[in-house]
């Protein structure tokens, strides 16, 4: 059997001639665009203010909308598939509380501020400790209790919530945590 007809173990399943996403692919998927992000946020010059800007209007803007489909349609769904985790998903809005409220002030600070690269960098320690949580402590367990299927639906229901997810930072659930 092909990792195609079975599933491939990147979450990727072709079922109806087209890929579809599972759940942690998906999210796994917005690390990596975020991730590489902060990349080129870290090789940017101290001169390089404007491409600094941009790169932070970017991350705002992905962590907003990653933020929004986690609160609203992933934790809800893990946390019923797998009561275990509900301190990891409480925590999780903890720390997307903390995130939300920096890309809110990220969101009106002049890049030539002499804050403004510090704020940054504390932001991208935060992420990179929460997406390392997620996926080292608790993606696996999801994945395990929840199975391809339910995944692959529910990786149908994030895509489709992106489109709704607000721009301001703080209208995620989280940022009235």
């Amino acid at each position: 059997m092909t990792g195609i007809a079975r599933g491939r173990e990147d979450g990727h399943i072709n079922g109806t001639g087209k890929d579809a996403v599972d759940a942690i692919t998906l999210l796994k998927d917005d690390h990596k665009t975020v991730e590489k992000l902060f990349k080129e946020f870290e090789k940017a010059g101290d001169r390089a203010g404007k491409a600094k800007r941009k790169l932070v209007d970017q991350v705002i803007e992905e962590l907003t909308t990653h933020a929004y489909i986690e609160e609203t349609v992933f934790y809800p769904a893990a946390r019923k598939a797998v009561p275990d985790t509900t301190s990891h998903v409480l925590e999780s809005i903890e720390e997307h509380h903390v995130v939300v409220w920096m890309l809110s002030e990220l969101a009106g600070m002049d890049a030539a501020d002499e804050r403004f690269t510090a704020k940054v960098t504390v932001l991208i320690e935060n992420v990179r400790h929460h997406v390392k949580e997620e996926e080292q402590d608790w993606f696996p367990q999801v994945r395990k209790a929840m199975g391809r299927k339910a995944l692959q639906q529910l990786g149908e229901e994030l895509a489709a919530a992106k489109p709704r997810a607000p721009k301001d930072p703080l209208s995620n659930i989280s940022a009235r945590a």
